[in-house]
């Protein structure tokens, strides 16, 4: 089967051409990641070789999980590139830690708002965390805190533990978000109850929960949705 290199390629379609000519959002994953990447190996262009990294490793969000020795078990990857794309997932992370820190405050009001608003932090995760979003009386995000991380479920949840960051900090209420590393963010049964029993403990409080976010890859769901 005939081999294209990147040369062969019409200058509107190499990926440095097409990102300067039609801008960086033109661009597809495996473009961007080509770019990235710079050259690709005897046997595979830098195009083909972004395609078989990123279909491989589940795309983007499986990207964002690989450490530096991963990268360097992909053939044609070696110290130079797995820097570049590891820095570029970094980079990526602390654009979007300090569009939040810059950000006047953000204001939560939909499962979607919770999405955009930490999904960076957790999609990508091999673990589950939980972590609790701090309201005040307009919705808007006083603080986050992380509260577990390994395994998440009803066992190893205390109620008071959830209760202490929003009641410190007199917010008004509180969104809870946590991940599924299986990226299907449907909820469990011990999901369910739980969320059921620190609901309750809310109204007993006068301190509601207005959310429970699961976030899978590219997904999330409101555990208030499978609660009748």
């Amino acid at each position: 089967m005939a081999h294209f290199r990147i040369s062969d390629f019409t200058d509107e379609s190499k990926p440095r051409e097409k990102l300067l000519n039609y801008g960086a959002e033109a661009l597809s994953d495996a473009e961007l990641l080509a770019i990235l990447l710079g050259s690709g190996t005897r046997d595979r262009n830098v195009l083909e070789l972004a395609n078989d990294i990123l279909r491989d490793n589940g795309g983007l969000s499986g990207l964002r999980k690989l450490v530096q020795e991963d990268f360097h078990r992909i053939k044609g990857i070696g110290p130079a590139k797995s820097a570049s794309i590891l820095s570029a997932i970094e980079l990526g992370r602390r654009f979007s830690k300090s569009i939040r820190a810059n950000e006047e405050r953000q204001r939560i009001t939909c499962k979607e708002d919770v999405y955009e608003y930490i999904h960076y932090q957790l999609e990508h995760l091999d673990h589950e965390e939980l972590w609790i979003l701090s309201l005040d009386t307009k919705n808007y995000v006083i603080r986050e805190d992380r509260l577990y991380s390994g395994t998440i479920n009803s066992s190893n949840i205390r109620i008071a533990e959830v209760f202490k960051r929003p009641l410190l900090l007199n917010a008004a209420s509180f969104v809870l978000v946590h991940n599924h590393p299986s990226g299907d963010p449907t909820p469990s049964a011990a999901d369910i109850v739980t969320t059921k029993n620190i609901m309750s403990a809310g109204q007993l409080l006068n301190m509601p929960m207005t959310d429970h976010v699961i976030i899978g890859a590219g997904r999330y769901i409101s555990v208030k949705d499978f609660i009748s």
